[in-house]
This record gives C-alpha cells, structure tokens and sequence, in this order.
C-alpha cells in the first residue's frame, strides 16, 4: 500500500489546548508531553499526511481570565495570542528534533522569530511534507483559538478538524465530574450547538459547518492515536453533518 493510500484524511489540522502542553504541571511547558506531541505528529507525516497545527495558550495565559481580572478584554486576548506563539515555538523544537521539518506562521507578524500568515505559502509547505503551526490565532481579539482552528482548516483546504482533548470523545458531560455521562460517537454540528455540548465555540462549530469539515474529537494522552484517527480508527467521536 503506497504512502497516503491507508489514511482516512490525507490533509489534517490538528487543535491542542495549551493545557495538553503542561504535563503534570500546573502551567508552563512540559518538554516531554512536546516530545509525546511531536511523535503523535510524525506518525502521521511518515504516514504521507499533511498536518498544520493550532496551539492554544492557556497553559501560560488566558484572555478571558485577564479581562475577568481587570484588563481590558482586547488587550487581554492579545496577551493571550502571544502566549500561542511561544508554545508553537516549543512545538516546533520538538518537531525538528525528530527529524520532521516544520514552520511557524503567525497571524500577528514577528518576523525575526517566525514568518508572518501567508495562505498560499502554508499550503506550499504542507504540500513539500512540512508540518505548518498557526500561531496568533486569528491575530484579532474576541475570537478564540477553536475559531482560529476552523478558519485555518477552511483555508488550507483540510479534510477534517482533529480535536486532541483530555477525554476520547464527546460526551454529555465532564465524564471526570460525571462518571455517567454518556459517550457520542457520532454528532451533527446542530447536535453540538443545540446541546450546547462545548466541544468547540459556536463559531467555530459554524464555519465548519458551513464548509463542511468534519470536527474528530479523541485523546492526545494516548499513545499513537492521532495516526489511528487520521486513518479512521480507533476511539474518537465525528461531528459531521450526517450522524
């Protein structure tokens, strides 16, 4: 079987809270989950899959808790944005440190750390096998990184939205605070918004919608199973618009 030919979804993007990044600790950066992270990636690209990434930035700062304390939400956000490019430069040394060639595009220009958001280059780069990271998410404020997320997908053309969280699927509740919540393995974006499950915000649940992306939802704690779910396997729900 040639290269590419086992994948479900040849062209992936994949959207990883800041929190994944911290590890067992209660913020910052854990260098071996970038390392688990960066292997879960090479999986996929040895696979012949194209992958960009967006990265939140929680694990340092979040917006919306800055403006709950007192900053103005505008600043807030942006202050939030720059903590998502210092994790896509993280990631981006675990990704060159195996071996796998990879960009940092952000939506707010810094061009002496990485190139600024430039569509048709990044989808150059994933065409040449280079993993693409989006940082800055959209580089306006108010607009979360899922948003970020599902623009970028739409942009690059991708075959699915891959959701790494911290459970393996959607469920009807926080299955940690819930242990009864009940598991989905499939929904429709009108499932999610109408349930107001809180997979992803509701513009970003829309604008995939629109372009008819399909959001997979699975866990990045275990192991290998970016490249099962990128092949259309192993544990993970599928919003999509036919359940």
């Amino acid at each position: 079987m040639a290269e590419g030919d086992q994948l479900r979804f040849k062209r992936v993007l994949l959207k990883v809270s800041g929190e994944a990044l911290m590890g067992d600790n209660q913020f910052g950066i854990d260098p071996g989950t970038v390392d688990r992270i960066a292997n879960e990636i090479r999986a996929v690209t040895d696979l012949g899959g194209e992958v960009c990434l967006v990265i939140g930035g929680g694990n340092i700062f979040r917006g919306i808790s800055g403006a709950a304390a007192g900053l103005e939400r505008g600043t807030a956000d942006y202050m939030g944005m720059l903590a998502t490019v210092m994790n896509a430069l993280a990631m981006q040394g675990g990704l060159e440190r195996i071996g796998v060639p990879t960009r940092v595009q952000s939506a707010i220009p810094m061009a002496t750390i990485c190139e600024p958001f430039i569509r048709r280059r990044a989808i150059r780069h994933m065409e040449k096998g280079r993993v693409v990271i989006f940082a800055a998410g959209t580089g306006s404020p108010y607009f979360t990184t899922d948003t970020a997320a599902a623009l970028r997908a739409t942009e690059m053309n991708c075959d699915g939205i891959f959701k790494g969280t911290q459970v393996n699927g959607v469920y009807s509740a926080d299955p940690k605070q819930e242990p009864d919540a009940e598991r989905y393995d499939t929904l429709t974006y009108m499932d999610v918004l109408s349930r107001d499950l809180r997979v992803m915000d509701a513009s970003a649940i829309s604008l995939a919608r629109e372009n008819n992306i399909p959001i997979l939802v699975f866990s990045i704690h275990n192991p290998d199973t970016f490249a099962q779910v990128v092949k259309g396997e192993g544990t993970f729900t599928i919003i999509s618009d036919h359940p």
